[in-house]
């Protein structure tokens, strides 16, 4: 079953696969820096955001924590666009994929500065990597349909 299944996909979706799992490797040192900066800010759980009133280094902390939460928020997205676009584009899509890697490496590491807009210096890019990968899944998706029209 397994060698059928790869039997359909394109030769290069190996690619894509590769890229989702780098993006995990982003998504582990994340999560690290956000508990390193649990220890070294005082924030203990199950707090999500430490409040300014409490803390004087909150800011800090919670641009760290929210650097983190926002590539949470943008992963199943990324995901979904990366293995449907994928099957059609698989070499575009890992190239994307990889632009929207580094991207998100340094939105994260703007905002752990504790300057919200350091974070947009190279970050904003991710968002222009996903409609790219959002043209690449409407194309998957158009050759889908056109394919049912064709053979009803």
């Amino acid at each position: 079953m397994a060698n059928q299944l790869m039997e359909l996909l394109p030769k290069e979706y190996g690619f894509v696969a590769i890229v989702l799992v780098f993006y995990c490797f982003l998504n582990f040192y994340m999560a690290a820096q956000v508990s390193k900066a649990r220890k070294k800010y005082n924030v203990s759980y199950p707090t999500l955001y430490a409040s300014e009133s409490e803390n004087k280094d909150a800011k800090l902390f919670n641009c760290i924590q929210r650097g983190h939460q926002n590539s949470l928020e943008m992963m199943p997205m990324f995901f979904m666009l990366m293995i449907l676009g994928g099957l059609k584009h698989p070499c575009v899509c890992a190239a994307l994929g990889v632009v929207y890697i580094v991207a998100r490496y340094f939105y994260f590491t703007g905002y752990s500065t504790g300057e919200p807009d350091n974070r947009l210096k190279i970050g904003k890019y991710a968002m222009l990597t996903l409609f790219a990968l959002m043209i690449c899944t409407i194309s998957f998706g158009c050759t889908l349909l056109r394919r049912q029209l064709v053979n009803p």
